[in-house]
């Protein structure tokens, strides 16, 4: 069973920073890309961040030059480093794995996600 613990969430002022991590955990035989999204109360999930198992990395309009997403794949861990917060990163945020399970499938996983809430 694989599954996925976020953590570094949390209360901020806006402008503050925040470092968020997806720990990945269970039995697999490969992992390809690792991402993050986030949903806020009444909008749509949206893509934050991705970065492949080759490191190039995908960045939401919203968040690129703020937000730096980054892996290291010997602890099957992704990053999130948040700076210049703004009220509109206030949501939750989910840590996704795209991986190759011990049955050879290719199967996305979630965790159950974190709260981040930036005050203005």
């Amino acid at each position: 069973q694989v599954q996925l613990r976020e953590s570094g969430g949390g209360l901020v002022q806006a402008g503050g920073s925040l470092r968020l991590s997806c720990v990945l955990s269970g039995r697999m035989l490969s992992i390809y890309d690792m991402g993050w999204y986030r949903q806020a109360p009444g909008k749509q999930r949206e893509l934050v961040a991705l970065i492949s198992n080759g490191g190039s990395t995908n960045y939401g309009d919203s968040v690129k030059g703020r937000f730096t997403i980054s892996r290291d794949n010997a602890k099957n861990t992704v990053y999130l480093q948040m700076n210049s917060l703004k009220p509109e990163d206030t949501a939750v945020y989910r840590c996704n794995v795209d991986l190759l399970s011990m049955a050879g499938a290719r199967t996305t996983s979630w965790g159950q996600g974190t709260q981040v809430t930036v005050s203005s």
